[in-house]
């Protein structure tokens, strides 16, 4: 008999934890998510003081970094070493940095790994010319770096604006970098909002290409002047690009503003709110 009451509470405590197991599996996967933040956002700031604008952005609870190109160098003055040191100890990472493909391509590569990122990122092609011929030729480009990055150990990747979308001879001028590509070799960081500004859909994508977009610039878009506004404002569904993330193969999204209601500051930190309201952090 207490063996029979003792195998029917472990049979019900064992199924009270089966129903409640995809509850904590969402749960704990939503914990896990870092958020992130292009330092484009607040240029002038880190262009003024990185230090000090790491320390505000730490406060707001970005953990996850993506520098960008300054007139100051890759990292806002600071040298690879100092800005990993500093982030560290602020609790944050450095995980991505825009750059170019230019004469100085291999001193950005060999920053990037002193700096400890584990992504590098190109922000805009060698050549603007919208023809099927120059995306041809920068999509061997990409391959190319990306053979660079990997002696290193880091992953390359091309980040988006608006002008990949348009279609030259049938075909989307974007579709030719990733169709061009090895796709365990050359990444790619969809902007959403760019690719909604266009008209086109980030979870097309995401099927047609599964796997193939690590990043993300989570940034939300005003549907009248098509320029990036503060969450929930603009035309792009946060949530429903969440719920596909698996499928994209996001494993990093920074959060980016280009323009504000008001500061920058005030900004990320009604984006921040925004995500935890909408338990999406």
């Amino acid at each position: 008999m207490n063996t029979r009451r003792h195998f029917l509470k472990t049979s019900a405590t064992f199924a009270a934890g089966s129903f409640l197991l995809p509850q904590f599996a969402d749960a704990a996967k939503v914990a896990k998510r870092k958020v992130g933040l292009q330092l484009y956002t607040v240029r002038k700031e880190m262009l003024d003081d990185a230090t000090g604008t790491l320390k505000q952005l730490a406060k707001l609870g970005y953990k996850e970094l993506e520098s960008a190109r300054s007139e100051k160098g890759n990292y806002y003055g600071l040298q690879p070493k100092e800005i990993k040191k500093i982030t560290q100890d602020l609790g944050m990472r450095l995980v991505s940095g825009h750059v170019h493909i230019d004469n100085d391509w291999q001193r950005s590569v060999d920053a990037a790994a002193e700096a400890g990122q584990p992504y590098l990122i190109c922000s805009s092609m060698s050549s603007d010319a919208q023809t099927v011929e120059n995306y041809q030729r920068t999509a061997d480009e990409f391959s190319k770096a990306a053979e660079d990055c990997k002696k290193v150990n880091i992953v390359f990747g091309y980040h988006n604006h608006e002008t990949e979308f348009e279609k030259v001879d049938g075909q989307v001028l974007y579709d030719i970098l990733l169709d061009r590509t090895d796709p365990d070799l050359v990444k790619m960081e969809l902007d959403l909002g760019w690719v909604i500004a266009t008209g086109n859909d980030p979870l097309k994508y995401f099927t047609k290409y599964p796997n193939r977009f690590p990043l993300w610039h989570l940034k939300d878009m005003d549907k009248v002047k098509k320029e990036s506004t503060e969450f929930g404002k603009g035309m792009v569904n946060i949530a429903e690009m969440f719920k596909n993330e698996s499928k994209s193969g996001m494993k990093h999204f920074f959060v980016e503003q280009e323009e504000y209601t008001s500061t920058p500051m005030e900004s990320l930190k009604y984006n921040y709110d925004y995500l935890k309201k909408m338990d999406l952090v």
